[in-house]
């Protein structure tokens, strides 16, 4: 299925329930969207620090965590901070993500631009991925490749 590539708050699409970001495997979210998915869904956070903690997450892993309806795809496409994130390693995860969610009846997947902030990968080749995975599912990737602010009512 074609990858959507859109702008706007990816926390804010009233019809998507499933997201997915890139990780270190050091097990902190303090910086960039990790951040904001560490302030939504702190339990989340703690379950993936945890899996650090014990050497369980590696560059190419998926951390699937779920809550109600939501599901978080936690995708391990960094070391550490200090290094960059691993475009094979993004490949796999996104790769792996994509057989974990028919199972779960994960149709639809919001993601911001893994890697090409903090991670310092170059976004012409994340999105090339982005495209190259999705051409091979029937899980829809919808890309914000743009941060918009959602307005409050």
């Amino acid at each position: 299925m074609p990858v959507l590539f859109t702008q706007g708050d990816l926390f804010a699409t009233p019809d998507l329930h499933a997201y997915a970001h890139g990780c270190t495997c050091t097990g902190s979210m303090d910086a960039g969207v990790g951040l904001a998915f560490k302030k939504r869904w702190p339990q989340m956070a703690e379950q993936y620090r945890a899996l650090c903690a014990d050497r369980r997450f590696h560059l190419g892993d998926v951390f699937v965590w779920s809550e109600g309806d939501v599901t978080v795809y936690n995708l391990a496409v960094q070391e550490n901070w200090k290094s960059r994130a691993k475009l094979a390693a993004l490949k796999h995860a996104i790769e792996h993500m994509v057989q974990l969610a028919p199972k779960a009846g994960v149709r639809r997947i919001g993601l911001p631009r893994i890697g090409s902030g903090l991670g310092g990968l170059d976004w012409s080749r994340v999105r090339s991925v982005f495209e190259e995975v999705g051409a091979k599912t029937d899980v829809e990737l919808v890309v914000f490749d743009k941060f918009v602010r959602a307005t409050t009512p």
